[in-house]
């Protein structure tokens, strides 16, 4: 067969019986709904060394669902799936090996073009450019929405969509005292988001605060800040709470919780599987062994609890959002696979969250430059997440212990280093 190969002694293509790449593409065997089709043109012809960097490419990603086919002047990709990473890498390290004969243009467009491309699925470390989507669809989808009635239960609300200012005399402070009284002199709708982990009420070892007292007692102070906490709240902002129900007690933190927002006209934007993968509790005690008179159930996770004031959307700029494509689609998918802080040991403190945690929920749910607030703060991690992300932030915590180590902590943070 007559296929255009390099010549040797031009640098230039010329027509012989030899195809210049062993798995020449056939564009019948790739057809539009199962393979996403990239053409990379050049300015001049190809030259040997162009085709032979195109063939270790080719080789390096054939599996499934990367092929190449080599022209005179242009490329033409057929992606179905491509680890993109590994990809842009070695192309990378491929072009640093080579010498100045290769247009290098060529194969840096090759990256670009993949990279502009914002539709695709994640399957472990690949992306899945086309039938990744091939799910149920619901027919007229909104107007069943509307239909039914959009979070009909946070209607009605008296919230003001007029956002004020922090006052700077509280911007970037760790703030030793009582959350309830500290939320009472800020102003309204000042906040862009709250992220915070309460006391559970398992009686663990805090500082200050005493853990595991009446249960209507522990609401009634948390709903207190809680409430504090949606007035300050920007419209738009969000509220995350960090919580895990006590199983022994049989009390719903994350269900109770829920419903005072709700009856506060919160939205309820959604809940996050924190997976912590903590299987030793499986060794623990099962309530009536081998019975179904009162069998015990376990858990290894913890429940992020998400909502809205007033609208689901934040409006803020695009230049301030730092989240990059693939963390988001991983993200949205709402169970969190992250190990249990290993440092409370270190920093006297009985039940920190890890900082990618926080990450996470504040890459996804603000921008850089919002406010971040923590009314019980601990130790501050959230504040230390927030000032490295680029975020102003307040932590307010009754131990004057805990927030001299959250002082410490921050001292020790370069903005912008995550």
């Amino acid at each position: 067969m007559i296929s255009e190969v390099i010549d040797p002694t031009t640098q230039y293509i010329t027509k012989i019986d030899v195809p210049i790449i062993e798995n020449n593409v056939n564009n019948e065997k790739f057809p539009e709904d199962k393979y996403k089709k990239l053409v990379i043109p050049s300015d001049i012809p190809l030259n040997q060394i162009e085709v032979k960097s195109l063939n270790k490419i080719q080789k390096k990603f054939s599996k499934n669902g990367f092929q190449l086919d080599i022209e005179r002047s242009r490329i033409i990709l057929y992606l179905q799936s491509i680890d993109f990473t590994a990809f842009e890498k070695y192309i990378t390290e491929l072009l640093d090996a080579e010498d100045r004969t290769i247009n290098k243009t060529l194969f840096l467009d090759m990256i670009n073009e993949i990279a502009k491309i914002k539709s695709y699925g994640i399957k472990g470390k690949k992306r899945l450019y086309v039938t990744y989507n091939k799910e149920r669809k619901v027919e007229g989808r909104q107007s069943k929405v509307e239909r039914r009635g959009l979070y009909y239960y946070a209607r009605k609300n008296n919230f003001s969509k007029k956002n004020n200012d922090l006052p700077k005399k509280v911007e970037n402070l760790i703030i030793n005292s009582d959350s309830e009284t500290v939320l009472k002199q800020l102003p309204d709708n000042c906040i862009d988001l709250i992220i915070t982990s309460p006391p559970y009420n398992f009686g663990l070892g805090y500082d200050t605060s005493k853990d595991g007292v009446n249960w209507e007692r522990y609401f009634q102070k948390l709903f207190s800040i809680f409430d504090e906490c949606v007035r300050v709240l920007k419209y738009g902002g969000r509220i995350i709470v960090n919580i895990q129900p006590l199983f022994s007690d049989y009390i719903p933190s994350h269900h109770i919780i829920s419903n005072h927002f709700m009856e506060k006209k919160m939205i309820w934007k959604g809940e996050i599987l924190w997976e912590k993968n903590n299987y030793n509790c499986k060794y623990c005690a099962w309530g009536s062994w081998k019975s179904p008179s009162s069998p015990y159930l376990k858990y290894t996770w913890e429940f992020l609890e998400i909502f809205a004031k007033g609208d689901l959307k934040k409006e803020g700029l695009s230049k301030d959002i730092d989240i990059k494509d693939e963390d988001f689609k991983k993200w949205v998918v709402a169970k969190w696979s992250i190990a249990p802080e290993r440092k409370m040991v270190q920093y006297d403190h009985p039940a920190m969250f890890p900082e990618e945690l926080v990450k996470r929920a504040l890459k996804l749910f603000s921008y850089q430059g919002d406010v971040i607030l923590d009314p019980f703060n601990g130790v501050g991690t959230t504040c230390v997440v927030a000032k490295r992300t680029n975020r102003r932030y307040i932590g307010i915590d009754i131990s004057k212990k805990y927030c001299d180590i959250a002082k410490k902590r921050l001292k020790e943070v370069l903005p912008g280093t995550d």
